[in-house]
């Protein structure tokens, strides 16, 4: 079973959940927009039975302990700086990294710009910032998947995404996931600045560059029905790995596959991870 722990750095405490042996092989996993770590509970919970030690942890402005006020303090290489003094605090100099949506955003970034510090990578539904921003340069169709974004980034975004028992926030996940799920991530979101905080990964993301392309082994996983990723996009990624690369498509999934696909996603980290 997972269990709920704290992770100390310079930054503050980030709240987490892990399973497995401490000295099992490390594999740490990030969460996206608008869920939390426990988006991965269940992967968590295989990994560590399978003897590996796996944690989650709620990422910068997910975290309350972590929750600074300035947009800027949301720019991607602080979050990339997260990761890092995380993977510090559990004493770990290198590990397997697995990152959904925002989550695997920063986790290209940090196998770009850490190799040394990476294992493996896994990436899913989001693909390598450079596919995404070649599909959107030349592809109609991803400018299109894509139109929610300058809307999120609105100052009235927040009002908008809570107004009637957060209908708005609650369509994101287009029922394609536990209600109870759903209803713990408007719960979480709705704390007093909480939203705001996740809504600031997006509203900094004016500074991000785009990390080079990355040489650790790789693992894409894209749901065929994701609508926010379309297909130029996701088969162009292996065009920014320069190492080992594979690709798995889940073809009914949508861009919530950790948790429409849990024990599919779980086989084929435990695959890609040994």
């Amino acid at each position: 079973m997972s269990e709920y722990r704290q992770i100390t750095t310079e930054a503050g405490t980030f709240d987490a959940v892990g399973a497995g042996p401490p000295g099992g092989q490390p594999v740490l996993l990030l969460h996206g927009f608008p869920q939390a770590a426990v988006a991965w509970e269940h992967q968590v919970e295989v990994l560590g039975h399978a003897g590996l030690h796996a944690v989650a942890f709620d990422q910068r402005g997910y975290s309350p302990s972590v929750r600074p006020d300035d947009v800027a303090d949301y720019q991607v290489d602080a979050l990339v700086g997260d990761v890092l003094a995380v993977a510090d605090a559990l004493g770990w100099a290198e590990f397997d990294l697995v990152g959904h949506d925002w989550g695997a955003v920063v986790a290209w970034h940090t196998a770009a710009a850490h190799p040394d510090r990476l294992r493996t990578l896994t990436a899913v539904s989001t693909p390598h910032p450079s596919a995404l921003a070649a599909a959107l340069s030349g592809d109609e169709d991803q400018r299109l998947r894509s139109q929610h974004i300058p809307v999120l980034k609105e100052r009235s975004a927040e009002r908008r995404l809570l107004a009637d028992n957060a209908a708005a926030l609650r369509q994101v996940f287009e029922y394609r996931i536990p209600q109870s799920a759903v209803d713990e991530y408007v719960s979480r979101l709705a704390e007093p600045g909480a939203l705001t905080a996740a809504l600031n990964w997006f509203r900094a993301e004016r500074w991000n560059v785009a990390p080079d392309p990355v040489t650790v082994p790789t693992m894409y996983v894209w749901g065929g029905e994701d609508v926010a990723i379309g297909s130029t996009a996701a088969l162009s990624c292996g065009n920014w790995v320069n190492g080992l690369y594979r690709f798995e498509l889940v073809e009914d999934a949508s861009h919530w596959v950790p948790q429409e696909a849990p024990d599919l996603v779980a086989g084929l980290l435990l695959d890609h991870l040994r």
